[in-house]
C-alpha cells in the first residue's frame, strides 16, 4: 500500500508541543517510557499466545535490544513482543484514547518531575520520545500477520505522520529515534546503560545492548559481536526478600506504578497452604486524581506461574483498597483465566483474603509507629487515602472492627483541622461517667466547629468528634460501636448525658413543666415544618437547634444526598429550644407575633446547622419586622 499521511489527534498535538518544550530537563524518561511500552507488547504476546502458541513464530526468547548509531545519530529500540497491525499502528500512535486526557493536561503543574511522571500514567509514553528526536521512525509486524503486512510510521512531530505497508520478516516493533542537534550526549553506551539502569532495572525482560571493551591500542571503548544483558531481567518478587535493597523495591515501584515519587511502605511475601502465591504490595505516598471515584480502574497486576495474565485485576482486592499497587503471583490458578473466571474462583477468595489482611497489616505497622517519621508516613496516607479507607467499614464485615482502629478523625480535642484522633485515643480519653462516643456530621470543619449541638458538651468538657468527609454518613450506619462504646451522634434524638446529667435533671424537669403551654402552642405554630417541638438543655449559648429524630434521616444527609441528584425521604426535624435564653424567655404565647418568632427560631436553627431556607424572602421580611418591633 502506497504511503499515506495523515494528522494527528488535536490532544496528540497538545501532547507533542509539552513534550518537545516543556520537558526537555527530564529527557531521559523517554527511554524508561519506551522501554515500558516494549515490556508490555511482550506481555501482551504471552497473553495471546496462551491460546495460540503459533504467535511465537519460532522465536520464544522474548527480549528488549537498544543500540545507537554515531554516524546517523540515532538510537533504536526493538522488541519481538505482539507488535501492531496497519490500523493498530494508526489508532495507538495517532490518537489517544483514554478518557482522561483532559484531566491528564488539567494535572500539569509547571514543575518538570512531577508532569513527567503523569506520561506513564496516562499511558502516552511513546510521545517522550519527540523530547530528544525531531523526527521518530516506528516499523512493526503484528504476531500472526504475514510479513508482507508489516508497517512503517514515521512523524516529524509537527502536526502529521505517514504510514505505509513494508516487508518485515520479524514480529514486533523497531523504534528509531533521529535524535536533535544538541541531543549527541546521549550516542553513548555508558549513557544508555545508566539510565536503563536507574529506570528500568526490574523489567522482567532482559534488555540487551551490543557488548563493548577497552581498546587499549585505540584508547577508546569497542563494540563486539555479541550483546549482553545490562538490567536484573528478572522478577523482583520472585527472589528473596533478604537479596533486594530498599532502593531496588522502590524503583520496582517507580516503574511497575509510573511514578516519581517512593511509596510510603511495602510488603513482600509468599503465602503457602490451600493457595500458594507471592504477593508484592506497595502503598503510594499520592492519590490519583479520580481516587474518590468508584469506577477508578484499580488493582494488581495479575501473574500466573511468572507469566503475565492481566493489568487491574480489581477481583483481588476490595474496592476501598484501590488505592493499592502491586503485584500477586499465583502457582495455582490457570493460564487461561478470564476476569469472569476470577469473580468465581476459590483461590481468588483466598487470595483476595489474604492481600486484604497483609494491606491491613501494613497500615496497622504504620499507624502504630512511634517514631515521628513513621507518624508523618500515616498521616500522609491518611491524608491522602482516608475517606476511601472509611469504605471498608461498611463494605468489609470481617474486618472491620481492624479498620475502625485504623479510622481518623477531626476533633474538639485539638485546636488542628487534621484527622488525627483514633477512636481509641478517644475512648482512653473518655470521662468515668461517659458512656458513648459523640460525634457530629457537618459539610465544612467550621461548621462542625461552630454546631449548637456542641455547646452543652463544652460546658461538660466531653470530647465530640467532628466529621465533615461525604462517607462519614454513610459510614457511620454500619460502625454503631467502638470498644464496647455506642457511637451516637449529638444531633440526633432526645440527647441523654446519662451520668454526666444527673445534678441537672432535678431542676430541668421542673422548667419543662412549666414551659409545657408554651411548647404545645409552639407545636402548633410549626405543625407544618416541625415533626414536634421540645425544650432542650443541650444549648448554653443559641436559642434553638434542629434534631432528627431516631431512626430518621439527619439533614445533613438529606442535604447530601440531594446534590447528589438523589431522591431523599422527607423527614421533618425536631425543633430544640433554649429555655434559658432571652429570645425564649421573651416569648409569650399571648403575643400578637408569637408565630413569627416561632418561625423565625426554626429558620435560625436550620441555617446554623447548614440547611438552606424554602423561601429566604419571607425570613428577611419576617425578621426586618420583629426588629422593627423590637425597636419601636
Amino acid at each position: 500500500m502506497a504511503q499515506e499521511t495523515m494528522s494527528f489527534q488535536a490532544e496528540v498535538k497538545q501532547l507533542l508541543h509539552l513534550m518537545i518544550h516543556s520537558l526537555y530537563s527530564n529527557k531521559e524518561i523517554f527511554l524508561r517510557e519506551l522501554i515500558s511500552n516494549a515490556s508490555d507488547a511482550a506481555d501482551k504476546l504471552r497473553f495471546e499466545a496462551i491460546e495460540n502458541a503459533a504467535l511465537y513464530e519460532n522465536d520464544p526468547t522474548l527480549r528488549i535490544r537498544v543500540s545507537f548509531d554515531k554516524a546517523a545519530r540515532t538510537i533504536t529500540l526493538d522488541d519481538n513482543g505482539i507488535g501492531m497491525s496497519r490500523d493498530e499502528a494508526v489508532s495507538n500512535l495517532g490518537t489517544i484514547a483514554r478518557s482522561g486526557t483532559k484531566e491528564f493536561f488539567g494535572k500539569l503543574s509547571g514543575d518538570q518531575q512531577k508532569d513527567a511522571a503523569l506520561i506513564g500514567q496516562f499511558g502516552v509514553g511513546f510521545y517522550s520520545g519527540f523530547i530528544v528526536a525531531d523526527r521518530i521512525t516506528v516499523e512493526t509486524r503484528r504476531a500472526g500477520l504475514p510479513a508482507s503486512e508489516g508497517v512503517r510510521w514515521e512523524s516529524a512531530g509537527e502536526g502529521d505522520f505517514a504510514v505505509e505497508t513494508i516487508e518485515r520478516a520479524a514480529r514486533g516493533t523497531t523504534i528509531t529515534l533521529h535524535l536533535r542537534p544538541e541531543e549527541d550526549e546521549l550516542l553513548s553506551s555508558y549513557r544508555l546503560k545508566s539510565i536503563i539502569q536507574k529506570y528500568s532495572d526490574h523489567v522482567a525482560l532482559p534488555i540487551l545492548m551490543q557488548k563493548e571493551e577497552w581498546d587499549a591500542e585505540k584508547s577508546e571503548m569497542v563494540a563486539k559481536d555479541e550483546d549482553e544483558t545490562v538490567n536484573q531481567a528478572s522478577a523482583l518478587w520472585t527472589r528473596a526478600k533478604n537479596d533486594i535493597t530498599d532502593e531496588q523495591y522502590q524503583q520496582f515501584y517507580q516503574h511497575l506504578a509510573h511514578d516519581h515519587e517512593n511509596p510510603l511502605a511495602w510488603t513482600h511475601n509468599r503465602v503457602e497452604g490451600r493457595s500458594e502465591y507471592t504477593q508484592l504490595l506497595y502503598v503510594p505516598a499520592r492519590a490519583p486524581f479520580d481516587m474518590l471515584n468508584r469506577d477508578h480502574r484499580s488493582g494488581l497486576k495479575l501473574y500466573v506461574k511468572r507469566v503475565f495474565i492481566m493489568d487491574e485485576a480489581e477481583q483481588l482486592l476490595p474496592s476501598y483498597l484501590r488505592f493499592v499497587k502491586g503485584v500477586v503471583d499465583s502457582s495455582d490458578l490457570p493460564l487461561n483465566v478470564s476476569r469472569e473466571i476470577l469473580q468465581e474462583s476459590r483461590d481468588v477468595k483466598a487470595i483476595r483474603e489474604g492481600v486484604t489482611k497483609r494491606t491491613l497489616s501494613m497500615l496497622e505497622e504504620l499507624a502504630n509507629a512511634e517514631d515521628d517519621a513513621g507518624k508523618d508516613k500515616y498521616k500522609t496516607f491518611w491524608n491522602e487515602f482516608g475517606q476511601v479507607l472509611k469504605e471498608g467499614v461498611g463494605e468489609d464485615s470481617a474486618n472491620r472492627e481492624r479498620v475502625a482502629k485504623l479510622v481518623r478523625f477531626a476533633s474538639t480535642h485539638t485546636d488542628t483541622a487534621e484527622q488525627n484522633v483514633a477512636l481509641a485515643d478517644y475512648v482512653a480519653r473518655m470521662k468515668p461517667e461517659q458512656t458513648k462516643i459523640y460525634y457530629v456530621t457537618a459539610d465544612t470543619l467550621q461548621a462542625a466547629k461552630n454546631s449548637p449541638h456542641l455547646e452543652v458538651f463544652r460546658k461538660k468538657g466531653v470530647e465530640v468528634l467532628l466529621l465533615t468527609d461525604r462517607v462519614d454518613e454513610w459510614m457511620l450506619s454500619y460502625l454503631n460501636e467502638f470498644d464496647g462504646k455506642p457511637l451516637a451522634s449529638v444531633a440526633r434524638g432526645d440527647l441523654d448525658l446519662g451520668a454526666l446529667n444527673d445534678e441537672e435533671k432535678e431542676a430541668q424537669e421542673k422548667v419543662g413543666e412549666e414551659l409545657k403551654p408554651l411548647v404545645e402552642r409552639m407545636k402548633e405554630a410549626l405543625k407544618d415544618k416541625a415533626k414536634d417541638v421540645r425544650l432542650t438543655f443541650r444549648l448554653t449559648d443559641s436559642p434553638s437547634c434542629l434534631v432528627a429524630d431516631d431512626g430518621d434521616m439527619s439533614g445533613y444527609l438529606q442535604r447530601m444526598l440531594k446534590a447528589a441528584g438523589q431522591n431523599a425521604p422527607a423527614a421533618q426535624p425536631i425543633l430544640e429550644v433554649n429555655p434559658e435564653h432571652a429570645l425564649v424567655k421573651g416569648l409569650h404565647a399571648e403575643n400578637a407575633d408569637f408565630a413569627d418568632w416561632c418561625h423565625l427560631l426554626f429558620d435560625q436553627a436550620l441555617l446554623a446547622e447548614g440547611g438552606s431556607l424554602d423561601d429566604p424572602a419571607s425570613f428577611v421580611k419576617r425578621t426586618n419586622a420583629l426588629l422593627l418591633a423590637r425597636a419601636g
